[in-house]
């Protein structure tokens, strides 16, 4: 009899210690898929988030720019106004610029890349940042017309920056683009 109890305690034994070992790699299982999960994506499916976000932040009214100027509430309307437009014609712009710079990783990893091609395609991405940029400078002259002169030194002191370090990661997103300058 004594045998017998003592094969079943073995036995219970080893059931516990199996038991144990599948929770303990569950357990682990469901940790580091966690740890999976909250890691960040890829950079170009970041990419593409914030420049969605870019016009939820275009139609936040006191956000940006406009923040800390006391707006009048025509004021306020008209800066939003202002920015849907100019988000508006930056669109289509920022879509062919990607189009422009996957190209470009295309064009220079080639098996044997065609200097004229790439060339040709960095004049390209070159005219559309200009193009970019003017739009974004004729915006800023339209909003600035809009202000009474406290506003507007206000607005000049900041000289557009407000909206860069008011939005999350704008930190990251600065440190990107001098590493991304120090390169070329």
């Amino acid at each position: 009899m004594a045998s017998f109890i003592q094969g079943e305690n073995s036995e219970t034994g080893l059931k516990n210690e199996s038991m144990k070992t599948k929770i303990l790699v569950f357990v682990m299982f469901v940790s580091l898929s966690i740890g999976l999960v909250a890691q960040p994506a890829d950079k170009d499916q970041r990419k593409s988030f914030r420049g969605s976000n870019r016009t939820l932040q275009a139609n936040n009214d006191s956000k940006g720019i406009a923040n800390g100027l006391n707006l009048t509430a025509e004021q306020r309307e008209a800066f939003r106004q202002s920015m849907l437009v100019m988000q508006k014609q930056l669109q289509p712009i920022r879509n062919e610029l990607g189009e422009a710079e996957a190209r470009q990783k295309t064009l220079t990893t080639a098996e044997k890349p065609d200097l004229a091609s790439v060339n040709k395609n960095i004049e390209k991405i070159g005219a559309l940042k200009v193009e970019m940029a003017k739009i974004k400078a004729r915006h800023r002259m339209e909003i600035r017309a809009q202000l009474t002169e406290e506003q507007r030194l206000r607005f000049d002191m900041h000289n557009g920056r407000m909206d860069r370090w008011s939005r999350p990661g704008a930190m990251q997103h600065t440190t990107k683009m001098k590493r991304e300058h120090l390169v070329d």
